[in-house]
């Protein structure tokens, strides 16, 4: 998924789920800030003081970059989950192990991670834990099928479009990538298909078998899961009985899910700015911004700019900035994942 989604949808997902503006805004950001924490490292002030932190991506989103690319550390826990075959914690499945590494829709595992965000409520970063879950839990639907590593599992051939013919546009740009000549990762070989709401596709992956993905239907279910989710996290209970999306709003995101159709993530997350401001929701018209990096982002808020040795003046509000608090929900969020669940699944990948 795009910023569209991860930023526009989810913040509208948090309102119908009930967080006012505010909160909304904090667990859409840091949504959408999963893909774009892309520094890792220490952090040093002026005044002795040290912040290290982890990224959640990496800075060239290029399907050629494979050596980039290649970091469990950052794919597995923050992109492509794996889904154990959809088999609950306790049970191993048959077969080779990468295929328990393949995504899998709202998979035991998604679950387990949307309940730990939901144990962890109380804490100062509980919102952007919470939005950094959404983020993942989302790409269990968009990333279904594919495995965050370089495996031959990954493959996709005979791409077809929504009419059922070949898919020509995306072939060739397939050959400017040269990704069907080595071991492709996450959904490479089909490029950013998987990320686009509005289509309709389809492929044969690397088992050989024919796969067709229909994005809207999955997009709205994925909005339907969150927004439960959402709700559950507000009640303090994971297997609270949340009412979901309300229906009337349900009819207009599927409607924008299908029509919206800009080729780009950005321009798509313009539209849906739009859509919000001019109150398509139930819950008003209400203005959404996001600002990465710079001027009025979390990281400059944080910390203004470093002077000429690389260093930082140290805020009294560093501990208790938004940029501090996403970084510590991504440290704990990937511990949990990677130290704490998946072994209840026997995957490790530590």
């Amino acid at each position: 998924m795009q910023i569209d989604f991860h930023h526009a949808v989810t913040y509208v997902i948090a309102r119908l789920a009930g967080f006012g503006p505010r909160e909304a805004a904090l667990v859409a950001h840091a949504s959408q800030y999963v893909d774009d924490a892309t520094e890792d490292g220490t952090i040093l002030f002026s005044n002795g003081a040290r912040y290290s932190r982890i990224s959640s991506a990496h800075k060239l989103l290029d399907y050629r970059n494979f050596a980039a690319l290649a970091a469990s550390r950052v794919w597995l826990p923050f992109h492509f989950l794996p889904g154990n075959m959809g088999l609950p914690a306790g049970e191993e499945p048959e077969g080779p192990f990468i295929n328990r590494l393949v995504t899998i829709p709202n998979s035991a595992v998604a679950r387990d991670v949307v309940r730990a965000a939901i144990a962890d409520r109380d804490a100062p970063h509980a919102l952007h834990r919470l939005g950094i879950t959404m983020h993942v839990y989302a790409d269990t639907w968009a990333h279904q099928g594919f495995a965050g590593l370089q495996h031959a599992v990954n493959g996709a051939t005979e791409l077809t479009n929504e009419d059922g013919g070949p898919d020509q546009p995306l072939v060739e740009r397939l050959k400017n990538y040269f990704v069907n000549n080595a071991l492709p990762l996450g959904h490479g070989t089909v490029l950013s298909h998987p990320d686009r709401p509005y289509l309709v596709w389809a492929y044969t992956n690397g088992l050989g078998e024919r796969v067709t993905r229909n994005n809207p239907d999955d997009y709205l279910d994925a909005a339907e899961h969150m927004c439960r989710a959402l709700q559950c996290f507000r009640a303090g209970d994971p297997d609270a009985d949340a009412p979901g999306l309300p229906e009337a709003d349900r009819v207009t995101l599927q409607r924008l899910l299908r029509d919206v159709r800009e080729p780009d993530g950005e321009g798509r997350h313009a539209a849906w700015r739009r859509e919000i401001a001019a109150g398509a929701f139930g819950f008003g018209p209400e203005e959404l911004a996001y600002v990465p990096k710079g001027p009025g982002s979390w990281k400059g808020a944080a910390l203004g700019e470093p002077d000429g040795r690389g260093y930082y003046e140290y805020s009294s509000g560093f501990l208790a900035s938004d940029w501090k608090r996403f970084h510590d929900a991504l440290i704990l969020h990937r511990y949990d994942v990677v130290y704490r669940i998946l072994p209840r699944y026997g995957i490790c990948t530590a």
